[in-house]
């Protein structure tokens, strides 16, 4: 018994819980504003290394091939810090961030001729989609629209990247590999999931 109102409970759950979300993006933008001070092969990913060095699946978030990659990059993670605080994220939703982060780098396996890679935007895309279907899931009625609509935007815009195409070059210097943000959004889709499933109280959260 916490003594407190269920709304007070509410509010301090939600307070966490966001704030463990930004602690998370936080975390990714800090790991690439401070892996542009080092050379990308030290970080990256690299198939031949993945069961040698696994931790490149973590570290291939502080790579950055170009200023404006990264300045990109660091945009879409505030964006994605803004949405999970908007959409009053759960605990498990920030545990299924973290799960996707070193699977949507794991995923990149599925193509062997992506001999490096490095970024935030696969990650980014896995934790928009852990955002959209806790929308979908534990939302009011607007929200759960509004998710659909963004979901609907992320896999359209995966489609449109034809994820079976080794690069895409963007211009300013920044080249994109689509299947990392597909597999980004699988992993996130994945581990967003198991994190409702798991622990479906975090999903049920009362609305006014």
């Amino acid at each position: 018994m916490s003594g407190l109102p269920d709304r007070d409970v509410r509010g301090v759950r939600h307070g966490a819980a966001a704030a463990a979300w930004l602690g998370v993006s936080a975390l990714l933008a800090g790991l690439g504003v401070f892996g542009a001070q080092l050379p990308p092969d030290m970080l990256d990913w690299q198939p031949t290394l993945a069961l040698m060095q696994p931790w490149r699946s973590f570290s291939a978030v502080a790579v950055h091939y170009s200023d404006a990659h990264l300045l990109v990059n660091l945009v879409g993670t505030g964006t994605a810090a803004a949405l999970g605080w908007a959409v009053r994220i759960t605990p498990r939703s920030c545990v299924a961030w973290l799960a996707a982060w070193p699977l949507t780098h794991i995923g990149l396996l599925a193509d062997p001729q992506l001999a490096h890679y490095g970024g935030l935007s696969g990650v980014l895309h896995a934790g928009v989609a852990i955002a959209v279907l806790h929308m979908l899931r534990a939302g009011p009625s607007r929200q759960r629209r509004i998710g659909a609509a963004i979901g609907v935007g992320l896999l359209l815009k995966v489609a449109l990247e034809s994820p079976w195409s080794p690069h895409v070059h963007a211009g300013l210097g920044i080249t994109v590999a689509p299947l990392a943000h597909l597999s980004g959004v699988v992993a996130g889709l994945v581990c967003g999931a198991l994190a409702g499933l798991l622990s479906p109280s975090d999903s049920a959260v009362p609305h006014d």
